[in-house]
């Protein structure tokens, strides 16, 4: 898809994007945009190493005969533990033997940087594309990896898997921390309610968790206020578990891909959408 330069020339868009945020706001500002930049929430490794490679030890044992990868970053980040711990030869060795199921271009994006590729991806990138994928599989006995997301330990996923027969270990190799201070966050919600932002974009439902925890611990109403604030705004959300989590709050959403959840099509759906809207 090629980008028509100058769709959002005098729009401002809000970023509360962490890990990608620089080439997401490089995609808008290639667009004319400015970039009102907001990182919500940053990403850490586990404080405790050890579980994780204790997990790490048991995928090169043969173990596990599926892996479910959630996302991308927990795999980079196991990875990079590996790499550190001197097991990374055999890590990459043993993904290759397993089956591997990814929910959504991310966790597949990052195999394929290995040279790997998933042998099952989720039509739908959500927990519940992956346990509809794996409906129709006989799991009875199977032994899966599980890489959660964050700390969620994503009781749902894990149940349908023991419910069917399938015998379950999970590994949570990073967390999520606050990123922008509070005053920063509320200085956001301000500028959104004033009209000074145009759309915002969302690209995990974490960001949406941290906005609304720092407005309702800001009080004075701040929380009512940002749901007033997003309703004067353009409000785009990169897939289906954002779009979940804004609806979940009341969030009306204006912008979502249809089916490829990646930042270039968000970004052309943003400048498309706003080159409709009449500014001000």
């Amino acid at each position: 898809m090629t980008a028509t330069p100058g769709r959002l020339v005098g729009r401002t868009i809000a970023l509360p994007e962490t890990r990608e945020l620089d080439r997401l706001a490089t995609l808008l500002e290639e667009e004319g945009a400015t970039s009102l930049r907001c990182p919500l929430v940053s990403i850490l490794d586990a404080p405790d190493s050890r579980p994780v490679e204790a997990w790490l030890d048991k995928l090169c044992a043969g173990a596990f005969d599926d892996l479910i990868l959630l996302t991308g970053e927990g795999l980079r980040r196991m990875l990079a533990l590996a790499k550190r711990t001197g097991r990374y030869d055999a890590v990459v060795a043993a993904l290759g033997k397993v089956r591997k199921i990814t929910r959504g271009p991310k966790p597949a994006r990052a195999l394929h940087e290995i040279g790997l590729a998933s042998d099952l991806p989720a039509a739908v990138p959500t927990s519940q594309g992956v346990m509809d994928e794996l409906g129709t599989h006989d799991l009875k006995g199977r032994r899966f990896g599980v890489q959660l997301y964050g700390e969620e330990p994503n009781h749902q996923l894990v149940g349908f898997l023991q419910a069917a027969g399938a015998k379950v270990d999970t590994v949570a190799p990073y967390i999520y921390a606050s990123a922008s201070d509070d005053r920063r966050v509320e200085t956001l919600i301000a500028a959104m309610a004033a009209g000074q932002v145009d759309a915002i974009a969302f690209t995990s439902a974490s960001q949406v968790d941290r906005l609304w925890q720092v407005a309702k611990e800001a009080g004075a109403g701040m929380d009512a206020r940002l749901g007033e604030a997003l309703a004067r705004v353009r409000v785009a959300a990169i897939g289906p578990i954002v779009v979940d989590a804004l609806r979940a709050r009341g969030v009306r959403i204006d912008i979502v891909p249809e089916k490829s959840f990646v930042m270039k099509r968000l970004t052309s759906l943003i400048a498309e959408t706003l080159a409709k809207d009449v500014p001000g």
